[in-house]
């Protein structure tokens, strides 16, 4: 059996009594979860002293976790996973006092069926995510008692499609915000400089997207009225086609822009939508971060459907 093993650690300014106690309740946590965010009307069923519960739904599948043992610097579970396949693990949450807060680590060790030994690295990618995405969440519970993050299932609607002045880039995941503050800002400048029409709001394509080998690479664009002859500075013209599409709607800060793309990809799993293949999936920037507060911004997460 393929054996898996992540940790992921984050600082929260809280005490590691009260992170402790608020993480050993399960009736806390469907507000910070990863994945029970992107699935709203899941099913969740809790023990009275909330040391256990289950849950089960379409996008996040069924399974069921238990509190073992509870010490001062530690908090074991069981987790066994039942759809979409069977599985068990051990989770823990490990507590350190430092001078800025407590360092809170969260790990799992589990293993993945024999017949899906070829997933290993894509599931140690994607799980890791989620618990980065889970511990930001938990750290916004804890010290600010919101998390700014909220999913608007918007479903299939058309997209008409537009011109746009564009650029193409390719990077690292870690590097992309500064790779896009860049990108648009040239964008947003050579558009001012030349007094083109801007007929839309910013947007990003991503043509290749692996976590996995950490490559990203995408097109930043802004749609436009009309072409000019020549452009400068690695910039273009193209059009996004007409089509199908399915989104969903992020409100909040960009830093959790990664629950919207896991509920668009639970809801490919659980065949909930059909992605066209010869599509790509857009961030549409409907908020001008330069006017908006990080709390407020809207970013509709598309992918191209059948």
């Amino acid at each position: 059996m393929p054996k898996i093993s992540i940790s992921k650690s984050i600082i929260i300014k809280a005490s590691q009594e009260k992170i402790k106690e608020f993480l050993a309740d399960f009736h806390n946590w469907k507000n910070w979860s990863p994945w029970l965010i992107c699935e709203p009307e899941a099913k969740v069923d809790y023990a009275a002293d909330g040391k256990y519960y289950k849950w089960e739904g379409k996008r996040v599948g069924s399974g069921e976790m238990k509190v073992i043992e509870e010490t001062d610097s530690k908090i074991d579970y069981d987790l066994t996973f039942l759809k979409p396949w069977k599985s068990e693990a051990k989770v823990y949450f490990e507590f350190e006092e430092k001078a800025e807060g407590t360092k809170v680590t969260w790990l799992m060790d589990s293993s993945l069926p024999f017949f899906m030994f070829w997933m290993k690295k894509a599931m140690i990618t994607y799980v890791g995510m989620d618990y980065e995405r889970g511990l930001k969440m938990l750290k916004e519970e804890l010290e600010e008692g919101k998390i700014h993050s909220e999913l608007d299932f918007v479903g299939k609607t058309t997209f008409e499609g537009y011109d746009f002045i564009g650029v193409r880039t390719e990077t690292t995941f870690t590097g992309i915000g500064e790779a896009m503050a860049n990108d648009f800002t040239k964008l947003h400048d050579y558009i001012k400089e030349n007094n083109i029409e801007a007929v839309g709001v910013p947007f990003s394509e991503y043509r290749k997207f692996n976590p996995v080998k950490d490559k990203v690479v995408y097109v930043a664009g802004i749609p436009v009225k009309n072409k000019e002859n020549e452009l400068r500075d690695g910039l273009f013209y193209d059009s996004l086609p007409k089509s199908n599409i399915a989104t969903v709607r992020h409100t909040g800060k960009y830093d959790h822009l990664g629950n919207a793309w896991s509920a668009l990809m639970m809801m490919d799993r659980s065949k909930e939508i059909k992605k066209f293949k010869k599509g790509f999936p857009m961030e549409i920037y409907i908020s001008d971060p330069t006017s908006t507060n990080s709390e407020e911004l809207i970013v509709d997460i598309s992918i191209p459907v059948v």
